[in-house]
């Protein structure tokens, strides 16, 4: 038998999760939606509400969760605010190789901090000539007897500038298929912060570019392998960067279709609601049949992950039919909001302008093409 049931307890989980929204975000979205900027309220409240452990192992000051759960707070965060829930995502992409790779020295160094948010991760992988194609990446590494120096530049890095532990990935300057992955926090010289980006959507959350310039790093804070970096990066990418996206895209669809349903109930044409329009049911039709079946799709493959098998397939399968189909709700809600949809005092343009940013993140619908026939051809 397929149980397609939540626990009580997840079901308790998500009550919660969605009260948090809308009581300690939802009050925060107009400014954040003005200044561009990350709210440090925000920031705090997700501490305070344990959102930022929910994977990290209760030893470490965490919930000891599955990624069921995390799926269940970024939908119900997305609803609210996608740039929220696309920063609370990243979080837990830089806190997922310390946790999976690093060593039990590492695990007591950062993930108590990174549990009650008095630590911010992100991870940086892409950089312009190696994104969805990592082994481009111009970063590279030295060695210094024990220690590696590192050089380089990341881009489109999400928490770029409020993250002070951050999972980084490097080439070895004398033997390009060689990888690593370190660790690296605010107390080591040599790495900064440096251009913001300014996107089109998910304001409030923070992109932009990390330099490293002669970085020391010690043994220590190697991930996994030397040489083995590449895999502790992209299994983190593909099982909890992609997983994200697809939590971050139910959530944006479900806040499109509530509000076409409300806007449909109370706009009147023809002297009767246009929700009595066969062509206004048709696209609120469609919005709930793409949620529906993203939510099968996306918590398949969370439970696949919580069950300790690889599950980076079958989010791919999961990010590309979200996040397209986020884009598709996004548009057909401000088609029903008629002119209305174009006035930002309405909330649907926030989310056709969020929807924009979810098909590229974690690898466009493209490159999770490229993936899914790989697999369907294996």
């Amino acid at each position: 038998m397929i149980d397609f049931t939540f626990t009580e307890e997840q079901e308790m989980f998500r009550k919660a999760a969605r009260e948090f929204a809308e009581t300690m975000i939802m009050p925060k979205v107009a400014e954040m939606e003005k200044t561009g900027d990350v709210s440090q309220d925000v920031v705090k409240a997700l501490a305070e509400a344990d959102m930022m452990g929910i994977t990290i192992p209760e030893e470490y000051g965490g919930l000891g969760l599955g990624y069921t759960e995390r799926l269940i707070a970024l939908e119900e965060i997305s609803r609210v605010s996608v740039a929220t829930a696309m920063m609370l995502q990243v979080f837990a992409l830089g806190i997922e190789p310390i946790i999976k790779f690093g060593s039990e020295e590492t695990k007591k160094k950062y993930l108590p901090g990174l549990a009650t948010g008095k630590r911010l991760a992100t991870t940086a992988v892409t950089e312009a000539t190696g994104g969805s194609d990592p082994t481009g990446i111009k970063s590279s590494y030295t060695k210094d007897g024990e220690d590696f120096i590192v050089n380089g530049r990341k881009c489109f890095i999400t928490n770029s500038h409020i993250a002070d532990t951050i999972t980084i990935l490097a080439k070895a300057e004398d033997t390009p298929k060689a990888f690593c992955a370190f660790v690296i926090d605010e107390n080591m010289p040599g790495w900064k912060a440096t251009h913001k980006e300014h996107k089109v959507g998910m304001r409030g959350c923070n992109t932009g570019e990390l330099s490293f310039e002669g970085l020391r790093i010690g043994k220590a804070q190697l991930l996994g392998a030397e040489g083995k970096g590449l895999g502790v990066t992209m299994a983190a990418i593909g099982d909890v960067g992609r997983g994200g996206m697809v939590g971050t895209a139910l959530g944006l669809q479900a806040a499109c279709l509530e509000e076409s349903i409300k806007f449909a109930g109370q706009r009147i044409l023809y002297g009767k609601p246009i929700s009595f329009l066969q062509s206004i049911q048709n696209k609120i039709a469609e919005m709930k049949i793409d949620l529906e079946a993203g939510k099968l799709l996306g918590y398949r493959a969370a439970a696949i992950q919580d069950a300790g098998g690889r599950s980076s397939n079958e989010f791919a399968v999961a990010k590309y039919y979200t996040t397209e189909a986020a884009q598709k709700a996004a548009k057909m809600a401000v088609d029903i909001h008629g002119g209305y949809g174009c006035m930002e005092e309405y909330p649907v343009t926030r989310f056709w302008r969020d929807a924009a940013v979810l098909g590229p993140s974690a690898g466009t619908s493209d490159i999770m093409k490229v993936i899914i026939a790989r697999w369907a051809m294996s």
